[in-house]
């Protein structure tokens, strides 16, 4: 006989997004698109996780299409009797083998500590939550074949391509690790699908920011001179930093040394994980020296105290002033190609777009960033860039 709980057949159909409680660990998850599944969050008794606190878990026990609220709340008391002897449900010895949603949501558990970052942990669970558990999450984790990863990639293999080939090596992950516990046997579908052709071949168009020519920035340089707005400072900094826009709206004061005339990114905030030092130029500084007296602690303060400007920002900006057919990264290929015309050594000129030089090997020697050598070229653009004031 089915617990009690403070959920009702009714509220479990038309409840909004959001998590909804009925007691005792279990909870009704909608997501945005409407689907709904039933969630137990349990503490394994005796388990410890990667930062050695208590190892608790949300557990997946089903769509609600398939799990009725009085089956949910069955499965949510015998997953917690498990988690009181200290057993993980999705490791439980019984005939009856855990589904696909709750061995992928282990193994995100298990991995969240080896991400780069919560947000890259969070995608990765994201894209599984949206595209793989509506159609295979309920099922039984040894029942898995090439239908079943099909239903998932079909539907998007060729309108969000790139969607779906991280969706097939993140499915493949679940399922090659769910066989390194003995879960099921046999070759990996998604290997299989892959190696037979079975899917249509697409072709991926090679995509490039547009660049302004760089015998142009100069020009642009000078009307937004013309503008006393923190927009049109942030552009001009891009312009003169060659940094991308999420570096530069995310820049803080903390991350600012006037006197040694640095901008240090931290790694968490580079696109290749590794710390970046940007040597700050006399026109850099006097741009920093505009927005010092606002008091913020971030340096691009947007319409929020402390908060950066939105990232479509500089967008709106060139938009108003009339410049169409350039983004805003573009601007680092106009640095890149006013380098190259300008004779920099390339590993200098890419270097100080914070791009990796030379084969694996090559970079384990490479202990200098270039610095010295690199202010010297940044300065040579600063003064080009400025020469229309």
């Amino acid at each position: 006989m089915a617990l009690s709980g403070t959920l009702t057949r009714k509220a479990v159909g038309v409840l909004g997004p959001g998590r909804h409680g009925d007691g005792n660990g279990l909870y009704l998850v909608v997501d945005s698109s409407g689907a709904r599944r039933w969630i137990v969050r349990l503490t394994i008794t005796g388990r410890r996780n990667a930062r050695g606190g208590p190892l608790r878990t949300d557990l997946g026990l089903g769509s609600v299409s398939l799990v009725t609220l009085g089956e949910a709340r069955d499965r949510a008391l015998e997953c917690r009797r498990l988690a009181r002897k200290g057993i993980h449900p999705s490791e439980r010895s019984e005939r009856v083998r855990p589904t696909f949603e709750e061995v992928a949501r282990r193994v995100h558990e298990e991995r969240l500590p080896t991400f780069r970052n919560a947000k890259h942990g969070q995608q990765w669970i994201n894209t599984l939550s949206t595209y793989a558990f509506p159609q295979i999450g309920g099922t039984a984790i040894d029942r898995i074949g090439q239908p079943e990863v099909l239903a998932c990639l079909s539907p998007i293999w060729t309108s969000k391509h790139e969607t779906a080939k991280r969706l097939a090596q993140r499915i493949k992950t679940v399922l090659d690790v769910a066989r390194s516990r003995g879960l099921r046997e046999g070759e990996n579908p998604v290997t299989a699908i892959r190696e037979g052709g079975v899917l249509p071949k697409v072709r991926a168009r090679a995509t490039h920011h547009r660049a302004m020519r760089w015998q142009d920035v100069p020009d642009l340089y000078a009307r937004l001179r013309e503008r006393d707005a923190t927009a049109a400072r942030a552009l001009m900094f891009t312009c003169l930093t060659a940094a991308r826009t999420g570096e530069v709206l995310g820049a803080r004061w903390a991350e600012i040394d006037l006197v040694r005339r640095l901008w240090t990114v931290p790694a968490e905030r580079m696109k290749a994980g590794a710390e970046h030092r940007v040597p700050l130029t006399e026109e850099m500084l006097t741009l920093l020296g505009a927005q010092e007296p606002l008091g913020s602690e971030v340096v691009f303060e947007g319409q929020k105290r402390h908060a950066p400007l939105s990232n479509m920002s500089m967008v709106m900006l060139l938009r108003r002033m009339g410049i169409e057919g350039v983004t805003v990264h573009g601007f680092r290929s106009s640095f890149r190609d006013w380098a190259g015309e300008a004779g920099a050594p390339r590993e200098v000129a890419e270097m100080c777009l914070a791009h990796r030089v030379g084969s694996a090997v090559e970079q384990s020697y490479a202990r200098s960033d270039l610095l010295e050598r690199r202010r010297r070229l940044m300065e040579e653009w600063s003064r080009f860039v400025a020469s229309r004031g």
